[in-house]
């Protein structure tokens, strides 16, 4: 297996993938065009003699502080060297396929040919059958917080070559620098790691077949990385399930948040909860009198989030711009691939606000540019001027996923 992960053809696929994916530098500063601009051959030889002869040996990551989604507080991202991305990719690739072998069909967090829209339409289809009482759980700190002798253990279970073994324990212990200190990792993995996504699922799997073989009658789990809900048919068994599962998570040395972790009732849409960035509630059905359907749309805070990345691309400070047009290449790609994630669901109203709120945002650069008094719904700034600047727009855009694609059994 390690012979695999060392081969050229190997190293190959992973450089154009962490190519693909871009990222900022490590703590060494070389970027993805100082790799290019010294010959990717070269890194790729030299990744390929040094795996051979064992004198690989990883930095340590470089640690940031990102501003949370939610706006309150920040997270930290480690950010590997571009030659420990490749080599980490290298490994997802050949132990990916190995791994999936175990994974559960109620996990659907990085993994292929799954999606965020398989675990929301797999939630709407157990709602509206009535598993309506959900377990809205948040791990605390959990990326910050597994414990490196478990994970290892769970690896060796699937994994019996010992210089794989090897090579995830010393992205384990590689360290973090922040500040320019090198600090000891003793827990945790860095979020931003390639590797991470699929270590942080061989650690979560446990919790999904503990759940699958001796507590699914207490409700059904769906879990997206380490966001995760557990649906039920009354509120007693969700209580029953809560517990069930803080006593798994205690067993893995984590625990749930306190103050995040709750109990939704869904039912005749008395409470709406949050998963994935979206708001979940049941809503009245327009074609059956007396019945409610699970709908979900974009939360505020994305919402939000997508405002203000409009903003930062069209403000008065952009003197430069000489015609509106200049904006649509940048734009064009935030609202595709924000419109992309949520047109899934019920999202025509929140997408016409958006519309709205970038027609406004053009008029009042527009009006300001040209510098007039007059208010910017002036008729010169119609609909019609909007449709012609060669925008995306998201209304209409809204496409219900294909039922066949969705992994919902039906005895879920």
């Amino acid at each position: 297996m390690y012979d695999r992960i060392l081969s050229r053809a190997v190293l190959q696929e992973a450089w154009l993938r962490v190519r693909r994916n871009g990222g900022a530098c490590g703590i060494d500063g070389r970027t993805l065009k100082d790799v290019e601009a010294g010959g990717v051959e070269n890194l790729l030889k030299g990744l390929e003699e040094d795996l051979k002869g064992g004198t690989y040996r990883p930095m340590p990551v470089r640690r940031v502080m990102i501003p949370k989604k939610s706006g309150k507080g920040e997270r930290p991202l480690g950010i590997p060297v571009v030659r420990d991305r490749v080599v980490q990719m290298a490994a997802s690739l050949v132990l990916t396929p190995i791994f999936e072998a175990d994974f559960q069909e109620c996990s659907f967090g990085y993994r292929p040919k799954r999606s965020t829209v398989g675990a929301l339409e797999r939630i709407r289809v157990l709602a509206n059958r009535g598993y309506n009482h959900v377990v809205d759980a948040d791990i605390k700190s959990y990326f910050t917080r597994i414990d490196h002798e478990l994970l290892e253990e769970l690896v060796a279970r699937r994994v019996s070559d010992r210089r794989v073994q090897k090579l995830i324990r010393q992205w384990l212990k590689s360290g973090v620098m922040e500040d320019g200190v090198c600090c000891k990792t003793d827990v945790g993995t860095p979020q931003g790691g390639v590797i991470s996504p699929l270590l942080s699922n061989v650690m979560l799997n446990e919790l999904d077949k503990a759940w699958e073989t001796t507590n699914r009658t207490w409700g059904k789990l769906t879990r997206y990385c380490d966001d995760f809900v557990i649906q039920c048919v009354s509120r007693k068994q969700a209580e029953i399930a809560l517990k069930k599962a803080q006593a798994l998570l205690r067993g893995m040395k984590l625990e749930m948040h306190p103050e995040k972790t709750r109990i939704v009732d869904l039912s005749w849409g008395k409470e709406k909860m949050t998963f994935l960035g979206h708001t979940l509630k049941k809503v009245a059905s327009y074609r059956f009198a007396g019945k409610m359907y699970l709908n979900r749309w974009p939360n505020q805070v994305s919402m939000n989030a997508v405002r203000a990345r409009i903003r930062g691309i069209i403000h008065r400070g952009r003197c430069g711009v000489k015609n509106v047009r200049e904006f649509a290449p940048v734009l064009n790609r935030v609202l595709r691939g924000w419109g992309n994630h949520y047109r899934s669901g019920n999202a025509s109203e929140a997408f016409t606000k958006i519309d709205r709120y970038v027609h406004r945002r053009l008029a009042l650069f527009e009006n300001r540019r040209r510098g007039r008094d007059h208010p910017h719904w002036f008729r010169e700034f119609n609909y019609e001027w909007y449709r012609s600047l060669g925008f995306y727009n998201l209304i209409g855009k809204v496409r219900y996923p294909n039922p066949s694609l969705v992994m919902v059994k039906a005895n879920a």
